[in-house]
């Protein structure tokens, strides 16, 4: 296997010095150890305790929102996101088929209904225009809202999901939540850290969801966040997120069905000595990209995939884009044969039988994207001056 692809494989394991170099694993220190320690000695474990009311605050502080609430896990965050944006059951929300699972299964917990659209080759997100164009062919507008002709059903939001911390064409896409009155909620869950014309992702949409699940740029073991700038709405979340509990200092009253998603102590602990280091993160990500793009210069087969103008992409995952005609699971076993994790992107969620009955539009993108797209690794590094 004496190839460029073994040759690329034995570069990147010098640059990480292992034998093996995983996808993405997290970076802990002496600051996390500290701060889980004091949980663990002072007994607040749960979900009340001062990391959780602090990890709040500092995320607020960190995207520029009004308010953060942090919660059990990124799936949790993009429910609670729909429900409080208005998402009811028997809607149909508009969101990219080539995305991880928890798009879809957010919405479909509250009994609405994913409705697949297409993926940009620039962003690898959400295409605003073609979903312009989709609409215009299955939709009318009644009483200010969007209707699918063919269904009956309410088209009620979209949901652009940052791939790979890269963000969507935000813009667009706003213009087009106006044009057909949907509600935007960002799946944000990649994208801590990455920015859109100066403005940090997840604050654009009414709601929006962070993921601090184990292999994110920072995590909390396994946690998530809503984002938003409504007051009201945060107050609702953090009330239906703590069982709907009326506030009392004894009695167990509940003015309606809650969820039990509050984050606990311990692991908002560790999401504060975290986000302290997600700037030194981020950086490390930015030179490991170039690092990779010089690495691929002459590579005859793939090409890295890299931020828009106007975004500044945390780059959570670093991501190759094959060229036309190269056999992606051949790219895939290779590298892990030579000690190098990669993984291809997702399967398109249309095409599982749990989605196959949804509406979805013309998904030619997502099908070549699908065919093109390997994660390779991106755990920071500390790189020496």
């Amino acid at each position: 296997m004496n190839d460029e692809w073994f040759q690329f494989a034995k570069e990147v394991k010098k640059m990480y010095g292992k034998d093996f170099v995983p996808l993405h694993e997290p970076t802990f220190d002496n600051l996390e150890i500290c701060n889980v320690t004091d949980c663990i000695q002072t007994g607040w474990v749960s979900s009340v305790g001062k990391y959780v009311d602090q990890f709040e605050r500092d995320l607020a502080e960190y995207t520029g929102v009004k308010r953060a609430v942090a919660v059990v896990n990124g799936t949790a965050a993009l429910q609670i996101a729909l429900k409080i944006a208005g998402v009811q059951a028997d809607d149909e929300v508009f969101m990219p088929a080539l995305t991880f699972i928890a798009t879809a299964n957010a919405a479909t917990y509250l009994g609405a209904i994913p409705h697949f659209v297409d993926v940009s080759t620039e962003t690898l997100g959400l295409d605003p225009f073609k979903l312009d164009k989709h609409i215009q062919s299955i939709g009318v507008m009644k009483d200010n809202q969007l209707v699918n002709k063919s269904t009956g059903r309410i088209i009620r939001a979209v949901v652009p999901m940052h791939t790979f911390g890269h963000p969507v064409d935000l813009d667009p896409l706003l213009d087009v939540c106006q044009k057909y009155n949907l509600i935007l909620v960002e799946d944000a869950a990649e994208s801590l850290g990455s920015y859109y014309k100066g403005k940090h992702t997840g604050g654009f949409g009414r709601t929006a969801a962070l993921s601090f699940n184990g292999n994110k740029i920072i995590t909390t073991g396994g946690g998530g966040a809503i984002l938003t700038n409504d007051e009201a709405l945060a107050d609702y979340a953090k009330h239906i997120t703590t069982t709907a509990k009326v506030p009392h200092s004894w009695e167990f009253n509940h003015d309606e069905i809650g969820y039990n998603y509050r984050m606990p102590n311990i692991n908002a602990a560790l999401g504060c000595a975290q986000l302290q280091k997600l700037d030194g993160f981020i950086a490390s990500k930015r030179t490991l990209t170039q690092k990779y793009v010089n690495m691929l210069m002459n590579n005859k087969d793939a090409k890295l995939f890299v931020e828009n103008p106007n975004t500044k992409s945390n780059y959570w995952l670093q991501t190759l884009q094959l060229k036309t005609g190269v056999n992606r699971d051949t790219v895939v076993q290779k590298l892990n044969n030579a000690g190098v994790m990669a993984r291809p992107i997702w399967i398109p969620l249309n095409t599982l039988d749990i989605f196959q009955m949804c509406p979805s539009g013309d998904l030619s993108v997502t099908y070549k994207l699908q065919k093109e797209i390997i994660n390779i690794p991106s755990s920071p590094i500390k790189f020496s001056e």
